[in-house]
């Protein structure tokens, strides 16, 4: 059986068909609005170049950044009834306290503070006031408010009120979607607040979304079981998808970071993901993007979830060169973007981009070279030089250590990347134009837990960390893992001094191969 992988970014939509760990074919598409036609024109593409027999596609896994864009952009986003547990206390910062003004606009800014929460120690701060909850759902009703986020004061240590608050909801608000920040974030009230009512509001664009990739794929005559990659580079199914939006916020520069890795073969390496806009620049430990340490700002936004350590700069393939009155050369931040095959000179339009500049100098071979052989050589050696400076700059804050370690290139734009950057080698696999697509491909299914635990009554710390990988194995092996390929990836505990009971906060990761029974 062969896989189909597909990742549907804001200017091309990628797809690759994989047999074992050989990639058959790879193929870029322009990426629509209606996202379904931009799918099938790839998908299509690259089952026909490689040759196979559609009926003997066993999986297909997505990697998309619509819902980062959405975010991003301001768009597609729902109205949320942003409901916090918490009075007497946290009454001095509201919901989405820190948010940017036109994002708290677009998605109503409606919060309310209603009694409940707990103290640290797990004490109640004061009882759930239901009847608040009941007066919320019907201004919910009278205002048409598509979603609600409910978030508990230390609802990590006791989830007890948001599950009651839940269900006080769905009782008197019928078929109204609610998130609870247990699901989402963890420790950190503002962080995993955030991350509920983000995720809330993107509810009704995941259904679209998802609803979209299932269109294509049956237009395409493909019945197979369909997943879609998450921050983390592995695979959830689509039905999470429609309930967990924001788990997918980092799916593409972590796709093109394991699509590199699987690539090359090389586990320990910087990654430098070059589009036609930006390129993305992280870290690969074992094979994983390296996880961010802090909270992440997502569109303006401090949120907790895990996502890989990845940041951009302004450099792509359609990035704009220009001289100033000095005579100074800037390249970037503003692009041509997906209009480069038509406003690029090479390919017969009439702006300088930072393409054009490769292959005046002959490190690219894309287009016609015949129509930019009048680009001054001093001005395309200084673009080149302020091109190079701003990759190594990238590429050192990505270094944890002095030690030399590979640079791996991916991405169309990456002809832009010099043989050596500084002291370390650049890498540019085969396939490396499609490795998102490759990253989507070869994702392994994930199980994890977070969670903390007191240590009384004979637990130990042992215990409880064997309880945890257990629980992360069956959650791997439901969502469709094979169980016998099952490895730990993440494990660490963390003692919370401050919480009565020896008390411990645990998390642990396990990933496994595609291949088991998808519940």
């Amino acid at each position: 059986m062969y896989r189909l992988g597909i990742d549907v970014g804001g200017t091309n939509t990628d797809a690759v068909v994989m047999d074992g760990n050989t990639v058959l074919s790879g193929v870029k598409a322009s990426t629509t609005e209606d996202v379904t036609s931009g799918v099938i024109e790839a998908l299509e593409g690259a089952i026909v170049k490689a040759g196979i027999d559609r009926a003997k596609i066993g999986n297909v896994m997505i990697g998309t950044t619509h819902f980062t864009n959405a975010v991003i952009e301001r768009r597609h986003l729902n109205k949320v009834a942003a409901i916090r547990l918490g009075l007497p206390a946290t009454a001095c910062l509201p919901p989405m306290v820190d948010w940017p003004d036109d994002l708290k606009e677009v998605v109503g800014n409606r919060g309310y503070l209603v009694k409940g929460g707990y103290e640290f120690d797990g004490r109640e701060i004061s009882p759930l006031d239901e009847a608040e909850i009941v007066r919320i759902a019907g201004e919910i009703r009278d205002n048409d408010i598509k979603a609600a986020a409910i978030t508990c004061v230390f609802a990590p240590i006791n989830h007890a009120m948001e599950e009651k608050a839940r269900a006080l909801l769905e009782k008197h608000c019928p078929g109204l979607p609610v998130v609870v920040s247990t699901d989402i974030g963890r420790i950190g009230l503002l962080e995993r607040e955030s991350a509920a009512i983000m995720n809330a509001s993107l509810l009704s664009l995941a259904d679209r979304t998802v609803s979209a990739f299932a269109k294509a794929l049956a237009d395409a005559g493909l019945v197979c079981p369909f997943y879609i990659t998450q921050n983390d580079g592995t695979l959830m199914a689509a039905d999470v998808v429609r309930r967990f939006p924001v788990l997918t916020f980092a799916s593409g520069p972590t796709n093109s970071m394991r699509g590199a890795a699987f690539l090359t073969g090389v586990r320990e390496a910087i990654v430098v993901d070059i589009g036609g806009t930006t390129s993305d620049v992280g870290s690969l430990h074992a094979g994983f993007p390296r996880q961010a340490a802090t909270v992440v700002d997502v569109g303006g936004v401090r949120t907790n979830f895990r996502m890989p350590d990845v940041f951009s700069i302004g450099l792509g393939g359609g990035s704009l060169v220009r001289k100033d009155h000095t005579g100074k050369v800037s390249v970037g931040p503003q692009s041509v973007g997906y209009r480069i095959t038509k406003d690029a000179r090479v390919f017969g339009g009439e702006t300088l981009t930072a393409t054009d500049i490769a292959v005046s100098l002959g490190s690219a071979a894309v287009g016609d070279a015949a129509r930019v052989s009048d680009v001054e050589t001093d001005l395309a050696r200084a673009a080149e030089a302020e091109m190079i400076a701003m990759l190594e700059n990238a590429v050192e804050r990505s270094r944890m250590s002095p030690e030399p370690i590979p640079v791996i290139a991916v991405g169309g734009g990456s002809i832009l990347m010099p043989d050596r950057l500084g002291d370390l080698d650049v890498i540019r696999p085969e396939n490396f134009a499609v490795a998102n697509a490759v990253g989507a491909a070869i994702a392994q299914i994930s199980g994890e837990v977070d969670r903390v635990y007191a240590l009384e009554n004979g637990l130990t710390r042992e215990l409880c960390l064997a309880e945890a990988e257990k629980e992360a194995t069956e959650k791997a092996v439901a969502a469709g893992a094979l169980a016998e390929t099952i490895e730990v990836i993440e494990r660490e505990d963390v003692p919370l001094a401050y919480l009565p009971g020896n008390a411990t906060r645990i998390h642990v990761k396990v990933v496994g191969e595609m291949g088991g029974v998808n519940d």
